[in-house]
């Protein structure tokens, strides 16, 4: 058995088939109805086992690991929670007399069960240790990291790891920066050093914990400059044959994180981070490295956006590559495409708009979009180009767009596109004005706009979901009735009452009253045989941009904005708003209008 399957049995609880286990089990089973009975007894045997081992530790040390075994096998876990107890001793008596000699002796390599074992209660019981008396502990854990059993040093990264996500009541992190700071040098050296022990050369709980103390420690200069080259060392040679999905992950996610928090700290430090990841990723790509090109169009994408402009020519090759479409026929690359694309769309606007490149892309979006199993995506780079380049730059594009658009709506129409659509709508409205959506989406189709608004857009208004999506499209909705002249016409009352019927709706109830969306079907054929599937590096994510940061309440928007609309035409929106709002609605405006002061006249 490889020290892999022993930590999955032993730590992970999938040794359901040895007889100790069995036995800790039917031991459980009893306890439900003969606690006391089952506590006494086994405290009893715990504390023979250790009697036992005081006698003669050389030679009775597999009674001490039974003792341990025994506590932590019969611990009990509140529901809902990680804080596990245990009624058959005195967690931090037991723990200051029988684990902590184990973990305080110099021989790290010395009776390695036990070790093993000590370091299981630890983590099993970190809840409940006192933290001066864990944190004395911590150097002693760093130094079991350069234990020759794997297993030993894989059970100190694990304890290690765990320690940094204990929580106090309130959630707030017990171990802190402050905290572990000071020892990161030595521990990272410790960790990168245990990865060179055979067989732990891609060990995931090693790895893990790397990517735990770069998220915890603060990252200096000092720190990060050995790191970043780590990381990179073993990137090189997982890339000759990865073989190791969860160790990569966590891999890519030290290193996403590792750019994020030292860069934000030190901007000086991306072009040493270019400079070391560059003949990595470089490598991925030149020798299409399936497994990882997701990854590092995620890390391209990140490193693009610490960058300011001009990009580097570096960068723009790179952005070559990414317009070509062969780029994008694997559908696992996409959405990792997809991130890189926008933040070449949001820091190098100008280049876009060079060269041909802003039709490539929309030849991209035109792609994504046809497809029910990729639109979302191809919104996402459709939104990006509407919110980062002039509308002078766009506009001449805005027929074909429209036409794309339209095409989908009519041959595959599904709520996620509907949706996309609104939000779209919405987005081009706040950045171009209500006349410029009006006018490209008329040049394509006579008064096609008023269709659009009535079929798709005041049905679908109630289904978005989204902080930033809900406030974006209300905001938008409402200055479509309040400031469009197609919608201020008399002509168009009733639709004006129906979109604030539909903005009301949205604002107003709990987003599991008005949302009943039925699971799409993917489209099968586009997924028929094995493709490498899209991991998100959480550390690489774009952060969400509000594109509405002056309006802090979409609801007092919307109030304002009608009570400022009605004095221009007193008596005109009451009598709208009686004929086409629900009973419901209506109740729901006037509650509001009541909340920020206003009145509909």
């Amino acid at each position: 058995m490889n020290y892999i399957e022993f930590i999955r049995r032993d730590m992970e609880g999938s040794d359901l088939d040895t007889r100790r286990r069995i036995a800790c089990e039917l031991l459980k089973g009893i306890a439900t109805n003969y606690k006391k009975q089952v506590t006494d007894i086994v405290s009893l045997q715990i504390q023979n086992l250790l009697s036992s081992f005081a006698t003669n530790p050389s030679a009775n040390w597999k009674d001490k690991d039974c003792a341990i075994y025994l506590v932590v096998s019969l611990a009990t876990k509140k529901a809902g929670g990680t804080l596990v107890s245990t009624d058959l001793v005195d967690v931090q008596s037991f723990f200051l007399s029988v684990i902590v000699p184990e973990l305080q002796s110099q021989d790290v390599n010395g009776f390695p069960m036990l070790k093993a074992g000590a370091l299981k209660f630890f983590t099993t019981f970190r809840g409940l240790i006192q933290k001066p008396v864990a944190f004395q502990l911590f150097p002693d854990l760093v130094r079991f990291l350069g234990a020759e059993s794997n297993v030993v040093h894989s059970y100190a990264a694990s304890c290690i790891e765990k320690l940094l996500l204990v929580k106090d009541e309130g959630g707030k992190a017990r171990y802190t920066s402050a905290d572990i700071t000071p020892c990161v040098p030595v521990l990272m050296n410790n960790l990168f050093n245990s990865l060179k022990f055979p067989e732990s050369e891609e060990n995931q709980y090693i790895m893990k914990c790397i990517l735990r103390v770069l998220a915890v420690a603060d990252i200096s200069s000092e720190i990060a400059g050995p790191c970043i080259a780590g990381l990179t060392s073993i990137l090189n040679e997982v890339c000759k044959n990865p073989r190791n999905p969860i160790f990569n992950h966590y891999l890519f996610e030290s290193v996403a994180i590792l750019i994020r928090r030292a860069c934000e700290r030190d901007a000086s430090l991306i072009s040493a981070f270019e400079g070391s990841l560059f003949p990595s990723l470089q490598t991925i790509l030149a020798n299409d490295v399936t497994e990882f090109l997701p990854y590092a169009f995620q890390l391209l994408a990140q490193l693009v956006e610490l960058n300011k402009p001009p990009i580097s020519p570096s960068y723009m090759q790179i952005f070559v590559l990414l317009l070509s479409p062969d780029s994008w026929r694997r559908s696992s690359n996409v959405p990792a495409l997809v991130r890189l694309l926008q933040a070449f769309l949001q820091k190098a606007p100008n280049e876009v708009n060079q060269e041909g490149r802003l039709n490539q892309v929309l030849g991209i979006f035109n792609m994504l979009v046809s497809s029910a199993s990729s639109d979302e995506q191809g919104f996402y780079v459709l939104n990006t180009v509407i919110e980062n380049l002039e509308y002078g730059v766009i506009s001449p594009y805005m027929g074909n767009i429209w036409n794309v658009l339209f095409m989908r709506l009519q041959n595959n129409r599904t709520v996620k596109f509907q949706k996309s659509l609104v939000i779209f709508m919405s987005l081009f409205l706040i950045k171009h004005g209500a006349t410029n959506l009006v006018d490209t989406m008329n040049a394509v189709q006579d008064n096609i706009f008023l269709v659009i608004l009535e079929q798709f857009w005041i049905p679908n208004l109630k289904l978005i979901t989204g902080a930033i999506e809900l406030k974006l499209t209300a905001v938008a909705s409402t200055r479509l009735i309040c400031e469009s002249p197609v919608l201020l016409d008399p002509a168009a009352a009733r639709l004006w009452g129906k979109m604030l019927d539909s903005i009301v709706t949205l604002l107003s109830r709990p987003e599991q009253d008005r949302v009943e969306e039925e699971p799409e079907m993917p489209d099968i054929a586009e997924n028929v045989g094995y493709t490498a599937t899209f991991v998100k590096l959480y550390n690489a994510g774009k952060r969400e941009e509000d594109p509405l940061t002056d309006v802090k309440d979409p609801k007092q928007f919307l109030v304002a904005s009608l009570a400022k609309l009605s004095v221009l035409t007193p008596g005109r929106y009451p009598q709208i708003i009686n004929e086409n709002l629900e009973p419901a609605n209506q109740a729901a405006l006037l509650q509001l209008c009541g909340i920020y002061n206003c009145q509909i006249v």
